[in-house]
Parts: structure tokens; C-alpha cells; sequence
């Protein structure tokens, strides 16, 4: 057993770690783990990450008066009712 794939996962984390020194709060990286968490869930089940959060970004508010989150089953990254948009397209081999 390897752990080759979860390393390649956070390379892209580790090597923006020195970019990211603005973020010098709790919060700050609190928010940041959720965002990368996201980015990277979104492409371990072969979403455009940007896409993914421009639709997240513009489905979430519409239901911020509902007090039902069921609406969220069709949000997370392996649901099918996610539009083709912002999938990557699947190769042919």
C-alpha cells in the first residue's frame, strides 16, 4: 500500500502554502481548508472546479430563505442532477 495518490492531491496545496502567508487567522484558514476541500472533492469526481463554484455561487442564494436543505443533495459534487456544463468532458481513449 501507497499513499501516492493522496500526495499528488495536496502537491498543488503545499506548493501555494507560500503564497497564502496572508492567511494568518483561525478563520482565515478554516475557510481556506473549506475552499480547497471543495476545489479538490469537486475534482475527484471529474468537475470543472471554477464552473462548480460559479454554480454553487449562484444556486446557494437562491434558496437562503428556505429552512429545508434538501436542495444541498442536489448540490454536492457526485450528484447527477448537476448541469453537463460543468463537467469535464470524458475522454475516449
Amino acid at each position: 500500500m501507497d499513499n501516492n495518490a493522496s500526495e499528488r492531491a495536496i502537491r498543488g496545496f503545499c506548493v501555494g502554502m507560500k503564497n497564502w502567508q496572508m492567511i494568518d487567522t483561525i478563520n482565515g484558514a478554516k475557510s481556506s481548508a473549506i475552499i480547497y476541500s471543495i476545489a479538490e472533492t469537486a475534482k475527484a469526481n471529474n468537475l470543472k472546479p471554477y464552473e462548480y463554484f460559479e454554480y454553487l455561487l449562484t444556486e446557494i442564494p437562491k434558496h437562503m430563505g428556505d429552512t429545508d436543505r434538501s436542495f444541498l443533495d442536489n448540490l454536492v459534487p457526485w450528484s447527477e442532477m448537476l448541469p453537463e456544463s460543468i463537467r469535464k468532458p470524458k475522454k475516449i481513449n
